[in-house]
């Protein structure tokens, strides 16, 4: 009987140690298959998205699915609309919208692909310029040196407007889920606000707006004569004509106008139809004076600097400033104030939703020796 016993006990012992050693193997294959989830869910995190991909951010979906689809606004962060009263609310654009918006403003606003562009957190941007230059001079080992003249500055204070689009698309576009309104809504907005910005930049009056370069004072005068903030024509000396003789040799001139320095990085402006005429002219070998950019996505190049078309500069006429050539990221300053702000409006014009956006944005010459422009007059 006892031998009996001892040998159930053994049996009992046996299946326990073969249960425990089951327990522990499912428990070891738990934490592998648990390590290995958490690998993977940090391998996706850490992994770029691939092309057309966005990854998931909460602040983006609860305002493109809940506030421009359905008009929720909990949870959708609010801005003030206006610098004087903060009663009146709008909501602030996610950061991926904003930025299709801004890449879209400098693929069609030419001035701001080609000028200094800041970000500030108020409206009222300052910059100091330095004008003028120091004093030299040659002296002997032991005399005395005369004092220097001192350097002086210049506030430059971009003039700042409230730019504004309100797109609208009806509620049925809105519900289809297959509609992309994040899409849609920056590349409308972003086309608004080029069309704006792009005359401002070159036309403004600086009145509730930038000011743009055209508007300022324009002179004959040359950089160390001429007064600060001041821009230098070159007269063509026909009245609304290039001369009828070696017309190539003004832009020539124009070029040299600008100081060297400055010449690394310039680029020309004007629009098509004064393009146009340009791009007739030859060499006395002829050979073409304007050259196709031989890549794609390459800008044309006249005399070896790049050619921005403008289609807010002056058609040729008697006495108008139909070219510029220069280094406009030293010489013009595009300053945007924060992102941009929506309010969803569905009941001005129903069954339209109208998205009415505004984006704070200035602009102003910085230094005026940096831009020279081409004056279709006598003198």
């Amino acid at each position: 009987m006892d031998d009996m016993e001892v040998k159930a006990d053994a049996l009992d012992g046996a299946f326990d140690a073969v249960l425990a050693a089951e327990a522990v193997d499912e428990l070891k294959a738990s934490v592998a298959a648990l390590k290995a989830q958490v690998d993977a869910q940090a391998v996706a995190a850490s992994r770029l998205p691939l092309d057309g991909a966005k990854a998931a951010d909460p602040a983006r979906d609860a305002f493109v699915e809940r506030y421009l689809r359905r008009g929720i606004d909990a949870g959708v962060e609010m801005k003030s609309l206006s610098g004087a009263t903060g009663g009146e609310g709008g909501f602030a654009v996610p950061r991926e919208i904003d930025g299709s918006i801004a890449a879209t403003l400098k693929t069609l606003s030419p001035i701001r692909s080609i000028a200094t562009v800041v970000q500030t957190g108020t409206s009222g941007y300052r910059k100091l310029v330095a004008t003028g230059s120091f004093g030299t001079g040659w002296v002997g080992e032991t005399a005395a040196r005369p004092e220097t003249a001192t350097r002086s500055f210049a506030e430059i204070a971009p003039p700042t407007g409230e730019l504004y689009a309100n797109p609208a698309a009806s509620q049925a576009m809105l519900d289809d889920a297959m509609f992309n309104v994040e899409d849609w809504l920056a590349e409308q907005l972003g086309r608004e606000f080029a069309i704006a910005e792009g005359s401002a930049f070159v036309n403004g009056s600086g009145t509730n707006r930038p000011k743009g370069f055209l508007t300022y004072t324009a002179t004959n005068e040359i950089d160390s004569v001429r007064a600060f903030g001041s821009l230098q024509y070159l007269a063509t000396g026909t009245a609304g004509a290039f001369p009828a003789s070696n017309p190539q040799d003004k832009l020539v001139e124009l070029v040299h106008s600008l100081k060297a320095p400055y010449r690394q990085g310039a680029c020309w402006v004007m629009n098509s139809d004064t393009l146009s005429r340009i791009r007739k002219f030859k060499t006395t070998d002829g050979a073409f004076i304007w050259q196709p950019g031989m890549v794609e996505g390459q800008a044309a190049t006249l005399l070896g600097y790049p050619v921005v078309e403008a289609e807010d500069m002056p058609d040729v006429g008697a006495n108008s400033l139909s070219i510029a050539f220069g280094n406009f990221r030293a010489g013009y300053l595009v300053a945007d104030r924060g992102e941009t702000r929506i309010l969803r409006d569905p009941f001005s014009n129903k069954p339209f939703v109208h998205f009415y956006a505004t984006k704070r944005v200035g602009g102003a010459i910085i230094d005026s020796q940096a831009i020279k422009l081409m004056k279709f007059a006598a003198s």
